[in-house]
């Protein structure tokens, strides 16, 4: 909706609506989706006027938590101040299965949040001023395997997220035991994962608990790969400032060819099922780390880098098309380059299980000894997303 549209309203009519939200405090507020009366938080901060855009990050609480919960643990309102956003935190469902609040509800069940998010966001922007290409979601433990479904199922309307202590479900275990269908984003999409190595949590293990959830290496080499990163990470330190912590932090990066970073990965040595700076590792701060990361991307991708916009992703490459996608015994690859062009395919591992050489066009590949999962497929310096069934 353009600004016209929503802000040439009658003096009192903007008052009324202005005036129930424009407040520098967390307010409640109300949501009736699919047939219950749902809650969510709301930090609007005070330099809000209604007349600019305003960026929107969400916060899930964990399994069996709440929005104050996670408002204790990772209180976005300071930032939220002085960098102009507003910050929601949504209230889960009680899952009948076992009584608890749970973003993601035990099979079988028809509950999909993902749903009560986008209507969240389309609630606030008939509402508010939102920028609509600049909204994030985080979140710790469910609520981290919550914000990366979002990056998979919600990902027309999430430019980019952060989970931290929480894995990625694999494809297999969402089509089988959630029938959710594969994770399908359609635009550059940045992720931020913070971890500890002695998470021994099954839903956040950094080693990942197959066939349920990925580990870190598996997580971050897919959505490396999804936006056309190199492979390899660049590896930096992270200052040792709280030396009684039991912990170190390590900064994974994986950037495209123009160095634009898409993917990053702070990884706790030694932590636990943690939120860094509120409990567990001291030397980061998790609410900083994710505001300073996400901020710099919106629906095109990375804001500011070498001038890279949707136009440049390489997800697509009119000079290369594949099919079918998914396929289980045979890949046809037609292309328009004039000379051979190496090919090769990763498994989400990073681990190559396939490589060759496409001499003419189209050329076959036979595939049908790769097991059902989710490959890489790199033709030249292109990177593609393919699917073995």
């Amino acid at each position: 909706m353009s600004l016209s549209k929503k802000f040439i309203l009658p003096l009192l009519l903007f008052s009324i609506k202005f005036n129930a939200f424009a407040q520098s405090s967390y307010t409640t507020e109300n949501l009736v989706f699919d047939g219950l009366n749902r809650q969510y938080k709301i930090y609007i901060p005070s330099t809000y006027d209604g007349l600019s855009q305003y960026p929107l990050i969400f916060t899930f609480h964990g399994g069996a938590g709440t929005f104050d919960d996670s408002i204790a643990m990772n209180d976005f309102s300071a930032l939220a101040e002085n960098e102009n956003f507003i910050a929601v935190y949504p209230q889960a469902a009680v899952d009948p299965a076992d009584g608890s609040n749970s973003w993601i509800h035990k099979a079988p069940t028809s509950h999909d949040d993902i749903y009560f998010i986008e209507a969240i966001i389309d609630a606030l922007s008939n509402q508010l001023s939102i920028d609509t290409n600049r909204v994030y979601a985080c979140g710790y433990s469910e609520g981290g395997i919550f914000s990366y479904e979002l990056a998979c199922r919600l990902n027309n309307k999430i430019a980019a997220i952060s989970s931290v202590s929480g894995s990625m479900l694999t494809d297999s275990f969402r089509n089988s035991y959630y029938n959710l269908g594969f994770c399908s984003p359609v635009h550059p999409t940045a992720v931020l994962l913070i971890q500890g190595t002695a998470d021994f949590s099954p839903h956040s293990t950094y080693n990942g608990f197959q066939p349920y959830y990925m580990s870190v290496q598996e997580t971050a080499t897919y959505w490396a790969a999804y936006n056309n990163c190199n492979l390899e990470a660049s590896v930096s330190d992270v200052p040792n400032t709280n030396t009684s912590d039991g912990s170190v932090v390590e900064r994974y990066s994986w950037t495209t060819a123009a160095g634009c970073l898409y993917v990053e990965e702070l990884k706790v040595i030694g932590g636990g099922h943690d939120w860094p700076g509120s409990f567990g590792n001291m030397d980061i701060n998790s609410t900083q780390e994710i505001w300073n990361f996400v901020s710099n991307y919106d629906l095109s991708g990375i804001i500011s880098c070498n001038g890279l916009s949707t136009s440049d992703y390489n997800a697509t490459n009119p000079n290369i098309v594949f099919y079918p996608n998914p396929t289980r015994n045979e890949l046809i690859v037609e292309s328009s380059f004039q000379t051979p062009q190496n090919f090769k395919i990763f498994n989400i591992r990073g681990q190559e299980v396939l490589s060759g050489v496409l001499e003419v066009t189209p050329t076959k590949i036979d595939v049908s000894g790769l097991s059902q999962s989710i490959y890489i497929l790199k033709i030249s310096n292109n990177f593609f997303r393919l699917i073995i069934e």
